[in-house]
């Protein structure tokens, strides 16, 4: 009896990491196969002695914030309208913290003329101890400091870099860790996990005084992307503006959610009830949001993801090591991500905190998802998940729900194999035209309707659609689902939850002032300290995005907007790389 017990065990566990390795490698052949980079050759990474860099480091201003303003950040969703909501000593608590992690540094004074903001063209970039000799394994340090338009230095930090390294011919890159000294100067950390000819890039995505506006608009403006719904009875038909924060400069219909608390508001229609209310859709952006020198702070080809061209040698040589390095394991959920959390090579993804298990064809992922039942939650970055499981695996079936294509709910099954996956978008705000009233679910609601178990996955991502409004909303939002997961896992610890991260984005100065990457890294950095302690799996879609050879190529020549779904495509390759 004791001796089935073990063995039933073991097999749970056994079929908890081969359904995590699934899911990381949905997101790494999603990509890959879509930016028709694929490779059919596994390669198995040597075990490096990885160094666990911290995080960018979070900055601590001089100019002292008034105590109110971070111990009461519950005051923003007050003011949004989170009137029901009734915040726990722990909430408050963690959301104080959280907004005391992501401060940014703030230049000395609100107005800098633009010709003293940083110019990515006059940045001296150096690579560290140059002339050494490296070895897999090794780490790589760059230092540059910031100068102005005038060519002078500049004496404060708070400029938004993202640095990495490559290998054009290996398909082979990894991201870097920015440290900023807050006087100027920076360095980008890089680990050294290939050999040969290794290049640094670095780009100033936004200068510190484009951020500054950035903080401002968040601030001041949260309902520049603007939604609106649709109510009809009979042949009366009106359409009114919604939002979050929405001005009640007029009678307003409130539909909060009741179960989870989470505000949402439209301004009442002139003869309909609120009751009428049939569907949700992106209303439009609003314009004219910068003040006059800040516009300057937003041109591409200048200051916006502008590359930093280094003072000499742009690149390193990396000899093999004769270290075999120390093992790291299989994936399982509950390992922390590291810094970096992995590189490509080859155009495969290697992480560097466990060995992934690798489903290359149709029959091993029919294999693993037998019996199982997949829950998808999110925007259209993990929408792509369940369309490349639909589009890869002939045995999946769609059960037709006659719902558009961009927006769903979506349903495919397996019938011989018992598999079932479900993809949903996660509830307003949603930038998608146009989506039901009935089809407006929380993910909170619908983690609290699954029972969980080991035939269950489930996988979430949130955040580009929440960049506009304040960071405490979305704080919110993810407290109300960390606390579904919990009880999930509470009910059945074998259930495997997977949390998708961020991804950057190809930016023109316009977009910025609704997508910023800047605005999504402060995003990626709340969610995955939120659910470090948590026995979930992340996949790190940010690194993957930065780092990728065939997406920097494509995302610096073809991309568009498209105004109905507000994604950026990769026109040649048709992968969203934001939604």
């Amino acid at each position: 009896m004791n001796q089935r017990a073990t063995n039933e065990s073991s097999h749970s566990w056994s079929v908890s990491q081969s359904l995590f390795g699934l899911l990381i490698l949905m997101a790494l052949l999603m990509m890959s196969l879509n930016l028709h980079c694929i490779k059919e050759k596994s390669t198995s990474g040597t075990a490096a002695n990885w160094k666990s860099y911290l995080p960018p480091k979070f900055y601590s201003m001089n100019v002292k914030r008034n105590e109110n303003e971070t111990s009461l950040w519950t005051d923003r969703l007050l003011q949004c309208g989170y009137q029901i909501h009734s915040f726990t000593p722990e909430e408050r608590s963690e959301g104080t913290f959280l907004m005391k992690m992501i401060e940014w540094p703030k230049p000395p004074n609100s107005a800098v003329p633009f010709q003293k903001s940083s110019d990515p063209a006059h940045v001296c970039l150096v690579i560290l101890n140059s002339t050494k000799t490296f070895y897999v394994g090794d780490q790589l340090q760059v230092m540059l400091q910031m100068n102005d338009f005038e060519g002078h230095p500049k004496q404060y930090g708070g400029d938004y870099l993202q640095g990495w390294i490559h290998t054009p011919d290996l398909k082979a890159g990894s991201a870097g860790t920015v440290v900023d000294n807050q006087n100027g100067f920076y360095y980008i950390n890089f680990n050294l996990s290939w050999p040969g000819k290794v290049e640094v890039s670095v780009f100033l995505v936004h200068p510190s005084e484009g951020i500054q506006a950035l903080e401002r608009l968040r601030k001041e403006r949260p309902g520049r992307v603007y939604f609106k719904s649709t109510f009809k009875s009979g042949a009366t038909t009106e359409t009114t503006v919604c939002n979050l924060c929405l001005p009640q400069s007029k009678s307003l219909c409130n539909f909060t959610d009741l179960r989870t608390g989470e505000p949402w508001f439209c301004y009442k229609p002139e003869k309909l009830p609120c009751s009428a209310r049939i569907n949700h859709a992106m209303g439009g952006y609003e314009q004219k949001l910068l003040m006059q020198e800040e516009k300057h702070f937003f041109q591409s080809g200048v200051n916006v993801k502008k590359s930093i061209l280094p003072s000499g040698a742009a690149y390193v040589i990396v000899k093999p090591s004769s270290h075999t390095g120390t093992g790291v394991g299989k994936c399982v959920p509950g390992k922390p991500l590291l810094s970096p959390s992995g590189f490509y090579y080859q155009d495969q993804w290697m992480s560097s905190s466990c060995n992934i298990q690798r489903f290359n064809t149709p029959a091993s992922i029919t294999d693993c998802l037998r019996g199982k039942k997949v829950y998808i939650f999110g925007d259209s970055t993990v929408r792509q998940w369940f369309e490349y499981l639909t589009g890869f695996v002939p045995g999946l079936k769609i059960f037709n729900l006659y719902n558009p294509k961009n927006i769903g709910p979506h349903l495919t099954v397996n019938l011989e194999n018992d598999i079932m996956v479900e993809y949903r978008l996660h509830g307003p705000p949603i930038r998608f035209n146009t989506v039901s009233s009935q089809d407006l679910h929380y993910i909170v609601n619908e983690l609290d309707e699954i029972k969980g178990g080991k035939d269950t996955i489930v996988a979430i991502t949130l955040w580009s659609h929440f960049s506009t409004f304040p960071v405490e909303v979305f704080i919110q939002r993810l407290q109300n689902i960390q606390v579904s997961i919990l009880q999930l896992l509470g009910r059945n610890p074998d259930t495997v939850v997977v949390m998708k991260t961020a991804n950057v984005q190809a930016l023109s100065g316009d977009v910025s002032l609704y997508n910023s990457d800047w605005y999504s890294y402060q995003h990626d950095l709340v969610m995955r300290k939120m659910f470090t302690d948590i026995n979930v799996a992340f996949v790190d879609a940010w690194e993957m995005t930065h780092t990728h050879a065939c997406i920097r190529t494509h995302t610096r020549a073809h991309t568009h907007l498209d105004a109905h779904t507000d994604t950026h495509r990769l026109t040649q390759s048709e992968v969203h790389t934001h939604t």
